[in-house]
């Protein structure tokens, strides 16, 4: 397929697929249970965290975060005390449980009040980068300047260290990427589209194999880099739209 047909058949998948129908199904539909861009953003963050394994219980557990968090995650985050960290006892979302939630609000509040918030710590960190994902490492080093066991910081991935860093890709294309369907939320506006990195998991990466968008077998960071330069060739302004258009492809169609 020439690279001009190819664009058409991708743009074509991406109206198909990116549209509101697929928020019910979707982590997604967490953060579009609020209208606040603070809650957005902190509830979008969290949930991207534990989106991993079976959606059905990403789900649930992803409601569970939020009534454990009054169902007003910003004001949570701003106004908590140490005490009120043990509503989270029990909390457990395959590897992610307690003791990671904990240090996930602590460090989040930290974030609240010396940067705040996630947008323009996420800001800084892309500013002293060459690129988004090396600002993604930089965050990591943020996010964990506060007490934390070791153990957490798997919790927050790092292309730098050729983590695919699908998660948390997904979560800025939530944040920043200005969606016309309304299923992502384009609220940040200090990162542009054109820097997000597609949040590479099994079903796009086999679909970009299949139509010679990716030659690298493994879905790790340099793959991510790889198919990067794909699909800024097909649309440098926003490349992570294809991202509905591949994960359509895989997860509901046969190719």
């Amino acid at each position: 397929m020439k690279k001009a047909e190819l664009k058409e058949f991708l743009d074509e998948k991406v109206l198909i697929y990116n549209n509101p129908d697929f928020i019910p199904h979707d982590p997604i539909q967490i953060p579009h249970q609020f209208s606040s861009p603070d809650d957005i953003e902190i509830s979008g963050f969290l949930i991207a965290t534990i989106a991993w394994g079976n959606r059905k219980s990403i789900i649930n557990n992803g409601n569970k975060l939020m009534q454990l968090m009054d169902h007003a995650p910003a004001d949570f985050i701003r106004n908590f005390e140490r005490q009120d960290l043990e509503r989270f006892d029990g909390f457990v979302h395959r590897t992610f449980n307690a003791d990671d939630a904990r240090t996930f609000m602590l460090a989040l509040q930290d974030i609240e009040r010396e940067d705040d918030g996630l947008e323009s710590a996420f800001a800084k960190a892309y500013k002293l980068s060459s690129n988004l994902q090396e600002g993604i490492s930089k965050f990591k080093q943020r996010f964990f300047n506060i007490e934390h066991l070791p153990r957490t910081q798997k919790h927050v991935s790092d292309p730098m260290k050729n983590s695919s860093a699908k998660r948390i890709n997904m979560f800025l294309r939530w944040m920043v990427r200005k969606d016309n369907a309304g299923v992502d939320f384009g609220i940040w506006n200090s990162i542009p589209a054109s820097a997000l990195s597609l949040p590479l998991d099994v079903h796009t990466g086999n679909i970009s194999r299949k139509l010679k968008l990716l030659k690298r077998k493994q879905n790790d960071g340099k793959a991510v880099a790889e198919l990067d330069s794909a699909l800024r060739k097909l649309d440098p302004e926003d490349p992570v739209k294809y991202d509905f258009a591949l994960f359509g492809l895989g997860a509901f169609k046969d190719l």
